[in-house]
């Protein structure tokens, strides 16, 4: 099995892939642009991003978390890491994100980061505060990437939507 053997390739492939659809999935299914007028540069960035970033960030920050992160009770480790990871890992993420993604397209990461950020990251603690508790709690070390790539799907295709639109 690949991931046992080459963990930080195979999550950054597979990060690769599932940014990818989740921006295709905003394109199609949210904005219905039909699949003539898909923008593949912007396809290409999300992935990008994702297997040059945040896979291998993801990767190597859950190893971090689970090595670093250890407490007297599971519950009190699993709030902790939890706390570590929105409050570091997921703003650094969405900086990065917004800012890498400006500039790839051409346009200013200040006023992309003005418009967006604190808006997304609010709307992220809406969502993945939660994930992340049962992903850190359930699902062994080496399947975390996977199960955020999974529910990524949809919150990647939100942040497609929110990067691309104009202000």
């Amino acid at each position: 099995m690949k991931l046992a053997t080459r963990p930080l390739l195979t999550q950054s492939v597979t990060t690769a892939v599932l940014f990818a659809t989740g921006d295709v999935m905003c394109q199609q299914g949210v904005e219905r642009k039909g699949l003539d007028k898909q923008d593949l540069s912007r396809t290409g960035r999300m992935a990008l991003y994702g297997g040059a970033v945040f896979g291998p960030g993801a990767t190597l920050w859950y190893k971090f978390l689970q090595r670093r992160i250890v407490l007297k009770s599971e519950n009190a480790t699993i709030a902790a890491r939890v706390l570590v990871d929105q409050s570091v890992f997921a703003s650094t993420n969405l900086f990065l994100f917004l800012s890498s993604m400006a500039v790839m397209e051409g346009s200013d990461p200040k006023e992309k980061l003005n418009n967006s950020y604190w808006n997304a990251l609010q709307k992220n603690w809406m969502v993945w505060p939660a994930v992340q508790a049962i992903n850190f709690k359930l699902v062994p070390l080496e399947h975390r990437v996977l199960v955020v790539n999974i529910v990524s799907l949809g919150w990647n295709c939100y942040l497609s939507y929110i990067n691309s639109q104009k202000k």
